[in-house]
């Protein structure tokens, strides 16, 4: 970690998957015929630090990469994205993951993860953690995934134990099978994990392996109910379901040709940080992190693809329906 004594404290601290996405420059052709691939910034947790960072925020990252060039690359990357990257320890032991796709629009995009035996970010100690920059971020970021192998839950939950279920402590239920040796085992830890957030954000599988629901009102009841202050349900094609003890709202999806479908939920995510952090309206935060994610779903990358506020505005405004122009009596049209 840089102990530089002049570095800006992050207002957001995010923690979690970070590596390199190798995406095929051949869109609806298969790995094996592809012939030319771009290298980018990827991880979960690194495209949601990114997201952040384009809006206007402070983010930091905390994970892990080897000692290697794509290491070297991945932090070069978070640096020029905005992104702090003191809190990214390089591990000698293990090699930065690289993750391959297929890009078969509208919905079909097969991912390959190569993170074997294991990742650096899921080396991530306790005591590698600046638990002074835990507490003093104004809202904390973590994923299920680094709940998947030890010494990385130890370490989400130190940060949490830190925090004390400060607002806007946000756990991206974000379950990936490959990750966990079983679906059992996943939900045993998102339960243990509940208690310590304030936010909960997933799609209906998600839901379904953190608290046994599907039905996006059941399910947000049931994570209520576990201790989140707030539930974001994902419906794909249904839109989206915000949840409070007080306000319920869903908002449609945002209509998009789709590239690349895998990046929209981190640019969802970075989008409803910045909605949190500047006390937007439930509906509005929806809203924007909806447009958000389809402006991303429209590009082939990741990371370098995030927008900003002026890029996620207009394509909130253009989604709206028009408001005809009220005819006054006795005028000619």
């Amino acid at each position: 970690m840089d102990d530089t004594p002049d570095a800006v404290a992050p207002d957001v601290v995010v923690m979690g998957r970070s590596g390199v996405d190798v995406y095929p420059l051949q869109i609806g052709v298969g790995l094996e015929d592809v012939e030319s691939f771009g290298k980018y910034l990827g991880g979960s947790a690194a495209n949601v630090a990114v997201a952040a960072a384009r809006l206007g925020h402070s983010p930091a990252l905390v994970s892990g990469v080897g000692d290697d060039p794509f290491g070297r690359f991945v932090r070069r990357a978070l640096r020029e994205l905005g992104v702090d990257d003191r809190f990214v320890v390089v591990d000698p032991h293990h090699a930065t993951p690289v993750t391959f796709c297929e890009v078969f629009p509208p919905d079909h995009f097969p991912i390959y993860f190569y993170r074997r035996p294991t990742a650096p970010d899921l080396q991530i100690r306790p005591e590698d953690l600046d638990l002074d920059a835990v507490r003093g971020a104004r809202l904390l970021w973590a994923t299920v995934t680094g709940l998947s192998e030890e010494p990385s839950r130890s370490a989400h939950h130190a940060a949490w134990a830190a925090r004390g279920r400060r607002r806007h402590t946000v756990l991206d239920l974000d379950y990936r099978a490959v990750f966990w040796p079983s679906r059992e085992a996943a939900a045993e830890q998102v339960r243990a994990a509940l208690p310590s957030v304030t936010v909960a954000v997933g799609n209906r599988e998600e839901c379904e392996v953190a608290v046994g629901e599907t039905d996006p009102d059941r399910a947000a009841d049931a994570l209520l109910d576990a201790g989140v202050e707030l539930a974001v349900v994902k419906q794909g094609p249904e839109g989206v379901l915000g949840a409070t003890r007080d306000e319920r709202v869903v908002v449609p999806p945002t209509p998009v040709e789709v590239v690349n479908g895998l990046g929209a939920g981190d640019a969802f995510g970075g989008s409803l940080i910045h909605g949190l952090l500047t006390g937007l309206p439930l509906e509005q935060l929806l809203r924007e992190a909806n447009a958000a994610g389809a402006i991303v779903a429209s590009r082939l990358e990741c990371s370098t693809a995030m927008p900003t506020a002026a890029e996620v505005a207009a394509h909130v405004a253009a989604a709206r329906p028009a408001v005809p122009t009220p005819r006054l009596e006795g005028t000619r049209v």
